[in-house]
């Protein structure tokens, strides 16, 4: 049902692809070892996906509702191991379906979405593996920690926090070797973008630095900031497993006291690791809300083995929770038909929780029906922003490589491509798109604009933004402002 929900959202035709799904897809068009940001998995995964169903919403899509089904799954297999009870598997699936974060990357096709599938799978073959002394689970640990690389970087992580389990438990002795094979055959998945990044300068560790508030930031350490950024943080976590389990979380963890035993304490340690590692970097840098959650997974594990040893009270909490927890994503899941979705407070909150999933399927429409009205053939067409340009090349007809000009915005993968510098004194037209700017004036100039609109973009019939669209002829100059952010 779940996945019938997802599925049924993406075919809404008001809602189109997330301007990053979008951008990711666009990367599989032009396959590389690397990207600026990100490593190729997911442009593999949308190359594939995209082969079978087409260039369409749900090709996209079908990915990270695969992946989240196989997430869940895991769940299930890895719960059931521990405890070796089908009841505490089922109850920690199902709650792990419910929660936020596994909405989100079970939903839109992001990194995560690759990143939360890797690290269930590892953490699941590296336990059964220490549990039964077999390197063979410990290959197969590495070898879903090199495709966790190959999704996100973050997934490094995983070795140290390893190492800290090997450790505090007193099992390095008899798994040392085991964990250096388990360690050598991740690093697997990290070459390539070590290569490519070599080839590159680096470029996208400069970009991970930044984003870290290691370099690029001229600020001193201000404590407010920090307290402000710290409560961001803190409130984000909680919305991220639900609200409405914060008690059964609250209780779950009271009832540890102070002793910890080995199984608890390697579901435990992936969510504390990471909430307290990125909880730290709030001190140097703003950070986004889902960055730690890939590692929150194992928490329904935890709170479904304190839930089964509790009275029926606890029970009907639990199941509440879920039932809100449900209920909420999938009022908003669910398309306009329903008498639900014309209440006026609903309609406010998908428009504004919309607006970055909304429009890009109008614009490309009526990009190409002004390409046929005023006999435009094969333009260039480009905007100031790589969420515009990754999301015309795939709303416009034919998928056309577009492009993203300079104007001073931090670096991105459009920095990397050959860019529109290559139309300078060729006789071609040109379409510039932008939610933000009348023209591009600032770093271009052309022999003449040829035509030049405002169109007014709706969902479920609110106006909801307007375009700038303008038609040029002939790029004369190109002055990017090159940026040093990353």
């Amino acid at each position: 049902m779940i996945a019938v929900s997802k599925v049924i959202f993406t075919l809404r035709p008001e809602i189109n692809l997330f301007t990053e799904e979008a951008q990711y897809w666009l990367w599989s068009q032009n396959l590389e070892w690397h990207y600026y940001s990100k490593p190729p998995l997911i442009a593999v995964f949308n190359k594939i996906s995209t082969s079978i169903f087409g260039i369409t919403e749900i090709g996209v899509r079908i990915n990270a509702i695969l992946l989240g089904l196989g997430t869940s799954w895991i769940v299930f297999l890895f719960s059931d191991y521990l405890y070796k009870s089908k009841k505490i598997a089922f109850w920690a699936a199902i709650l792990v379906m419910c929660m936020p974060f596994w909405i989100l990357f079970s939903t839109f096709h992001l990194t995560d979405s690759e990143l939360v599938f890797f690290w269930t799978l590892s953490l699941y073959w590296l336990y059964r593996g220490l549990k039964e002394q077999k390197r063979t689970w410990w290959i197969l640990a590495g070898l879903a920690s090199s495709f966790g690389l190959m999704a996100k970087s973050i997934m490094i992580v995983i070795g140290p926090m390893v190492l800290v389990y090997l450790l505090w438990t007193r099992q390095w002795n008899k798994n040392k070797y085991s964990f250096l094979l388990f360690l050598l055959l991740g690093a697997i998945g990290f070459l390539p973008g070590f290569i490519w990044n070599w080839q590159n300068d680096f470029i996208t560790y400069r970009h991970l630095a930044s984003l870290g508030g290691v370099s690029g930031s001229t600020e001193g350490f201000q404590f407010l900031t920090w307290m402000a950024r710290l409560g961001e943080y803190l409130v984000g976590q909680l919305a991220m497993i639900s609200v409405f389990f914060i008690p059964i979380f609250f209780y779950s963890a009271k009832s540890l006291k102070l002793t910890l035993d080995s199984k608890t304490f390697f579901i435990l340690l992936p969510v504390f690791f990471s909430w307290l590692g990125f909880g730290l970097l709030t001190i140097f840098s703003h950070v986004e809300v889902n960055w730690p959650a890939f590692a929150y997974v194992t928490l329904p594990i935890f709170m479904s083995k304190w839930i089964s040893e509790q009275s029926f009270k606890w029970e009907k909490v639990r199941n509440a929770g879920i039932a809100f927890s449900l209920s909420l994503p999938l009022i908003f899941f669910l398309p306009g038909v329903f008498p639900l979705k014309n209440i006026e407070l609903i309609k406010r909150i998908e428009r504004n929780s919309f607006k970055r999933l909304a429009g890009y399927l109008d614009l490309g429409e009526r990009i190409d029906f002004l390409k046929d009205s005023l006999v435009i053939e094969q333009p260039f067409i480009f905007s100031e922003t790589y969420h515009m340009a990754s999301s015309l090349a795939f709303y416009l007809e034919d998928n056309p490589q577009t492009y993203a000009i300079n104007m001073g915005a931090r670096k991105n993968q459009f920095d990397l491509w050959e860019g529109i510098e290559k139309y300078k004194c060729v006789p071609k037209k040109a379409i510039f798109v932008s939610w933000n700017l009348d023209s591009p004036d600032e770093v271009t100039q052309f022999e003449q604009l040829l035509y030049e609109e405002n169109f007014e973009v709706k969902f479920r019939g609110d106006s909801l933004r307007t375009a700038r669209i303008q038609v040029f002829e002939n790029l004369l100059d190109y002055t990017p402002v090159r940026s040093h952010a990353f």
